[in-house]
């Protein structure tokens, strides 16, 4: 099977050539793939809800079952994401360090009910979440956006007791929960729900308070999700040392950590988490969002960016917006781009939407990456699958087509295309 898309034809026939190209050849197996998938947010789900029910029926088959997108390794945040109708917790009710309020009733209403939707669908699904923000009063500011949590033991092991609960709720609810990251974008505090940490500071969270509360849970603690190192000097803190490093380098924290979850400048950190821990897990945790122009140009970016992620390890591949209405605003008014647009009442599917199922409607859970050999290699991510057939996903970044030929079968690719070829 070979199909191509390119910026007015998505999902496509390719065409074979009787000439030779550019030769590749498979190099040896490396990691081992979990899965692609998506971010669950409110708006998402506000955004599918303006759908007919047979056409929303038809947007997350096309999703997630395995004649569409076969997404398997999903996203959701533990309380408000940007992506939230408004500002919320599990636990606004401040001294309520015992957490006998925790509720998750909030999630009920839009969250769950779309977060089950792709469940139901998909007997593999996998799930993994991080919060945003706590709960403002375990923050030294006591506002959802900015600043530090307030690290005093009596906080510390509320807020463990916080993740226990909504471990046992989601459970509760059926929902297949089996990754936690402790904080999303610790490396910087934002005008969206945020709560800045420093390395060291979550090595001692998870070291000596959330590991010990989750140790029954069934779920595993991955460190992340990290944006950073960030790439100017006032930053010069969020370095790779002073995160991952400082933190495997602590055996209470370490013996917690199974992953680590990396997104946006967290790419830069790729390289030295991979050489100095080989056998650690290594998730990409969200995609670039782009600026809410769907374009083709930034389905390209995002091609790249994941080709620099399985190069370096990584094991799985998540977008973040699953949906959004047109002109639609993050909660600090910023457009970004989706895979599905509700447009009118009706759903576009947009490029990265094609761009993610190049990858999840082919590569198989337990899919091992494997590096090509060849003049055009830097243009292909490849895999091979439990079965033994194999993933090459080639990239033509030119303007005019190009030709590779792999084991004695040759392909065109399309100028400026990203093309998928299953090999049995």
């Amino acid at each position: 099977m070979f199909i191509t898309s390119t910026s007015n034809a998505y999902w496509q026939p390719g065409k074979i050539s009787n000439e030779k190209g550019f030769e590749l050849s498979f190099g040896e197996e490396q990691q081992t793939i979990r899965g692609f998938g998506c971010c669950f947010s409110e708006l998402g789900a506000k955004a599918l809800n303006k759908l007919s029910p047979e056409d929303k029926k038809n947007v997350l088959d096309e999703l997630f079952n395995s004649d569409g997108g076969a997404f398997n390794y999903c996203r959701t945040p533990i309380g408000a994401s940007d992506f939230a109708l408004d500002y919320y917790s599990y636990n606004d009710n401040e001294g309520d360090f015992e957490m006998e309020k925790f509720s998750i009733e909030r999630d009920q209403k839009l969250l769950l009910p779309l977060i089950k939707e792709g469940v139901k669908r998909r007997d593999d699904m996998q799930m993994f979440a991080s919060p945003w923000c706590p709960p403002t009063w375990l923050k030294t500011h006591n506002t959802y956006s900015f600043g530090v949590f307030n690290r005093t033991e009596k906080y510390l092991k509320a807020y463990a007791l916080y993740f226990k609960k909504y471990v046992q709720a989601y459970h509760k609810e059926g929902i297949p929960l089996i990754h936690i990251h402790p904080q999303n974008e610790p490396c910087s505090t934002q005008k969206f729900p945020s709560c800045e940490w420093r390395g060291d500071w979550l090595a001692d969270f998870v070291g000596d308070y959330l590991g010990p509360a989750l140790e029954e849970e069934n779920v595993d603690i991955f460190f992340g999700t990290i944006n950073g190192p960030e790439s100017d000097s006032r930053y010069s803190w969020t370095r790779y040392c002073d995160y991952l490093g400082y933190a495997m380098q602590e055996s209470s924290a370490r013996k917690y950590i199974k992953g680590v979850g990396y997104q946006w400048a967290g790419r830069n950190a790729l390289s030295q988490t991979h050489e100095d821990y080989p056998n650690l897990e290594i998730i990409q945790t969200e995609s670039q969002c782009g600026d809410g122009q769907n374009t083709w140009e930034h389905t390209m970016f995002i091609y790249d960016l994941a080709r620099i992620y399985f190069r370096h390890g990584t094991t799985a591949y998540v977008y973040w917006n699953i949906a959004l209405e047109e002109d639609a605003l993050s909660t600090w008014g910023w457009k970004q781009n989706s895979l599905i647009t509700v447009k009118d009442g009706k759903a576009i599917l947009n490029p990265e939407y094609y761009l993610m199922k190049h990858f999840s409607h082919f590569v198989k859970r337990g899919a091992k990456y494997v590096k090509m050999n060849g003049e055009f290699s830097s243009c292909c991510i490849s895999f091979i699958n439990p079965d033994g057939s194999k993933v090459v996903l080639a990239n033509n970044p030119y303007k005019t087509d190009k030709i590779i030929t792999i084991e004695d079968k040759s392909y065109i690719l399309p100028s400026d295309s990203i093309s998928t070829i299953l090999i049995d």
